[in-house]
């Protein structure tokens, strides 16, 4: 079982920068693939990156790569989300999720998810 809590969201002016955060309970975090989703009002979930367990491989969508870096902390139980250069298009809640079976980007895969964080990026 992990429970995750996702932190660090907020208002910015296009072009800033936030650090997401998401704080994962129990002693298995590090066997965990982790990503981030994110769900703008009206639109579905979509995928934004992963990470696998050690943090050796990520995954960007096209839409963020370039601009945003995930990145964990096993001692930490913590995984991130700097986000650089935000854009408008980037507002939305965004989730942390978790599984141990790489599912790569599919929203549907993912067994544990956090309750979110909103990032709303002004123009």
């Amino acid at each position: 079982q992990v429970q995750l809590v996702e932190s660090g969201g907020g208002l910015v002016q296009a072009g800033g920068s936030l650090r997401l955060s998401c704080a994962a309970s129990g002693r298995t975090f590090s066997r965990y693939y982790m990503a981030w989703f994110r769900q703008a009002p009206g639109k579905e979930r979509e995928f934004v990156a992963a990470i696998t367990w050690s943090g050796g491989s990520t995954y960007y969508a096209d839409s963020v790569k370039g601009r945003f870096t995930i990145s964990r902390e096993n001692a930490k139980n913590t995984v991130y989300l700097q986000m650089n250069s935000l854009k408008p298009e980037d507002t939305a809640v965004y989730y942390c999720a978790a599984d141990q079976a790489w599912v790569g980007g599919r929203v549907d895969a993912y067994e544990y998810w956090g309750q979110g964080t909103q990032v709303t990026v002004s123009s």
